[in-house]
């Protein structure tokens, strides 16, 4: 039974080494038999090349032809960006012209030489290629050199002899100072060739023994200076413009960017200098909480609809019922003053007929047409006599960043070959981003409010930590799109973009400013502030404040919110709460316009 198994296993090791073996011994068989290059240099420091590269096609790998990577960017030993001519003269396979096309790599060119429907016939072939390039002499003080990788090192056959014939100009030949080469893989530092002096002025390199695949062949020749004509400095600084007008137009851009935002701020966004503050005990102007806010902030946010309608409901005309973490109004009949004129309409849209409203997604069509008419109210009656935003100059500075950004991104993309993954990164991005920047403002918005609202529930975190999560996914899109803008720009498109952004960030702020009126306002406010902020040692030092009373914190509680503080002012008055609470076995404060939880752990702790 021994002796049968070993005999099958014999049999099936010849059956799969007959099988497999012509395709092993074909690819095996697929080589190039020499690779040789012609090069010629010109007076003008142009080159010519020929190169003649003589394979053995099995049909295994080579199968419709041969394909050759030309690279034509570089970068210099400070890190500017270079790019070399490059210009393809003749190609033939076997002595014929063969049909060939080029397409963009990452930092080149690659020719595609053959037909896609034609394949080419096994057995020995010779391919040449013929073609001029410029830019590839490098020029030192005192000589010229040429480094020249002669066979590239991205061949995935081995290559039985490389050689290469270097023809200078003149009479540079006698004059040669060294003729150097590198063998072995990207980096090496083999030595496995030999130079000798050919005719017609040339320099002749070979290799002694055969590169193995992605092993190549790399000269370097030196001659004294005169024979090549470098370039002058006005024919320099024009290749270093076309070879980096991207990072030029990036840097270019951020600078008028940068100038065109400074001067518009000194001309209109500039703040006027501040008066002496004085410390007061009422609001200015009899001002309400939500305009006070809304200048203060030079802009609505949420907080000014909140202090709206806490003042609402502390004047009497509605009551806030918090159950189960849901906020209702109840309409109420109103005290003696009347609602501020902005709180009118809140009232008006949001309960019209209705005797309740809550707070939640359900009404959010309502909701949504109060804080409109809030918005617009605020806006039409105070923007622009307490301060201007300059928005028109905010938005020509942001085009003026897009337009310029993108064509930075541009070029740098149409050097590299990745125009098409550059527009569509550059549509992506300015849809994606949009979303992203208003998540993480959401993200920003709630734990602001979960730490200004310490001691409230728990539920204040654990929405920040779920919204944060939430948005996690998101951000990291955004930074995926980030990298691959990089990759089909560069890096410093990268930093561009960031550097914008925060300017752009920056002085949409900075260009809002106020008026005198706003400046005065905004001064008498502070000096309002100070009485709502003042701890115990610092109202003793104030001259005839308020007396402290359960009215009197509830009046400016709407206030306290509006200027952010609101635990300043609770804190000022826990003593007179907890007295308050003396006649109801010392349970929480609980105004009458307010039932739930939540607003005594705001108040006081």
């Amino acid at each position: 039974m021994r002796n049968s198994c070993s005999v099958f296993i014999f049999l099936l090791i010849s059956i799969c080494s007959l099988v497999f073996s012509p395709f092993s011994a074909a690819s095996a068989s697929e080589v190039i038999r020499d690779f040789h290059s012609d090069i010629t240099i010109h007076e003008d420091a142009s080159m010519t090349v020929r190169e003649t590269i003589r394979v053995i096609s099995e049909g295994v790998q080579i199968r419709h032809g041969i394909y050759r990577d030309f690279p034509i960017t570089y970068e210099d030993a400070v890190g500017n960006r270079y790019r070399v001519g490059f210009t393809v003269v003749g190609i033939q396979r076997d002595g014929a012209p063969e049909p060939y096309h080029m397409e963009d790599i990452a930092n080149g060119k690659r020719i595609y030489i053959g037909e896609k429907d034609v394949l080419v016939p096994s057995g020995e072939h010779t391919y040449t290629i013929v073609y001029k390039t410029t830019r590839q002499i490098g020029f030192f003080r005192d000589h010229d050199e040429l480094y020249w990788n002669v066979t590239g090192n991205g061949w995935e056959f081995p290559i039985q002899e490389a050689s290469a014939s270097v023809v200078l100009p003149g009479d540079a030949l006698g004059n040669v100072l060294s003729a150097e080469g590198y063998t072995g893989t990207q980096g090496s530092q083999g030595r496995d060739f030999e130079t000798v002096t050919g005719p017609l002025r040339s320099v002749e390199f070979s290799t002694t023994k055969p590169l193995n695949a992605r092993e190549g062949l790399t000269i370097v020749v030196t001659w004294p200076k005169g024979y090549v004509v470098e370039p002058d400095t006005a024919t320099k600084f024009t290749y270093f413009i076309a070879d980096n007008r991207g990072a030029l137009i990036g840097s270019f851009g951020l600078i008028v960017i940068l100038l065109y935002y400074l001067a518009v701020w000194v001309r209109s966004g500039r703040d006027p200098a501040p008066s002496v503050i004085v410390t007061r005990y009422t609001p200015p102007d009899n001002m309400s909480p939500a305009v006070m806010r809304y200048i203060t902030k030079m802009k609505y946010d949420d907080r000014t609809f909140a202090s709206a309608v806490i003042n609402m409901a502390v004047k009497g005309f509605v009551k806030i019922v918090e159950e189960y973490g849901k906020y209702t109004l109840q309409k109420k009949d109103g005290g003696n003053k009347p609602p501020a004129p902005e709180e009118e309409r809140i009232m008006k849209k949001l309960l019209g007929s209705s005797s309740e409203i809550t707070l939640e997604t359900a009404n959010h069509l309502k909701i949504k047409s109060a804080i409109n008419a809030l918005r617009n109210y605020l806006d039409l009656t105070y923007e622009k006599i307490y301060f201007i935003t300059n928005k028109r100059y905010f938005i020509i500075g942001l085009a003026l960043t897009v337009v310029l950004l993108f064509l930075s991104g541009l070029w740098d993309a149409i050097d590299k070959g990745r125009l098409p993954f550059f527009l569509f990164i550059s549509l992506w991005l300015s849809i994606w981003s949009v979303g992203v920047i208003a998540l993480v403002s959401q993200v920003v918005h709630r734990w602001k409010n979960a730490f200004r609202n310490r001691h409230g529930k728990i539920v204040n975190a654990g929405g920040a930590v779920f919204l944060t999560l939430f948005a996690v996914p998101f951000v990291a899109g955004q930074f995926v799109g980030m990298a691959i803008l990089g990759y089909s720009t560069s890096v410093l498109m990268i930093f561009f973009l960031l550097l914008a952004s925060f300017i752009n960030y920056l002085f949409y702020h900075l260009l809002k400013a106020p008026t005198r009126a706003g400046r005065n306002m905004l001064d008498a406010i502070e000096g309002f502030k100070i009485f709502l902020s003042a701890t115990e040692k610092e109202r003793l030092n104030m001259l005839n404040p308020p007396q402290k009373t359960p009215e009197l914190f509830e009046k400016y509680l709407p206030y306290a919110l509006a200027l952010d503080i609101e635990q300043q002012w609770a804190e000022q008055f826990a003593d007179i709460l907890s007295g308050a609470a003396e006649g109801e076995a010392k349970a929480s404060y609980a105004p009458v316009w307010y039932s739930g939880a939540a607003l005594s752990a705001i108040t006081y702790g």
